[in-house]
């Protein structure tokens, strides 16, 4: 089976959103605020990109989507301080986490995955060769 990069970007726009989610919690508002920084121009920068350069319809808007909600994340990591701080970037790691998880979930129901099984019984020939019992 083959990787798309579709598939892998999704995957690390998920894994960065939930990393941002438990460091908000886990670290003191400035160290979340620098994490959320840091994190959130990557990801900004990785699916602006990758929305410029899709072919399909889907992963231009999801990735747009997902550049809108880093750049909203980065705004708001150099912009509030404290407690408000913390829980913004639990709420942008959230919406990180969910808009990657909804595309990654587009990718997988557009994604052609069927499976054709053939299996074969005997041929048309042989079973119109034997003799039928009549009663």
């Amino acid at each position: 089976m083959k990787l798309t990069p579709r598939f892998a970007l999704d995957s690390l726009f998920l894994t960065g959103g939930v990393f941002l989610l438990v460091s908000s919690m886990a670290f003191a508002p400035v160290t979340a605020g620098r994490l959320a920084f840091g994190v959130a121009t990557g990801l900004a920068v990785v699916a602006g990109l990758s929305a410029i350069l899709a072919r399909g319809t889907g992963q231009k808007v999801g990735h747009g989507i997902l550049a809108a909600a880093g750049l909203w994340s980065l705004i708001a990591a150099l912009t509030f301080t404290g407690t408000t701080l913390t829980w913004l970037v639990f709420a942008d790691a959230i919406g990180l986490a969910a808009v990657a998880l909804a595309d990654l979930a587009g990718h997988e129901v557009t994604t052609e995955r069927v499976v054709h099984e053939l299996v074969v019984k005997g041929t048309p020939a042989e079973a119109s060769s034997q003799p039928t019992l009549v009663a």
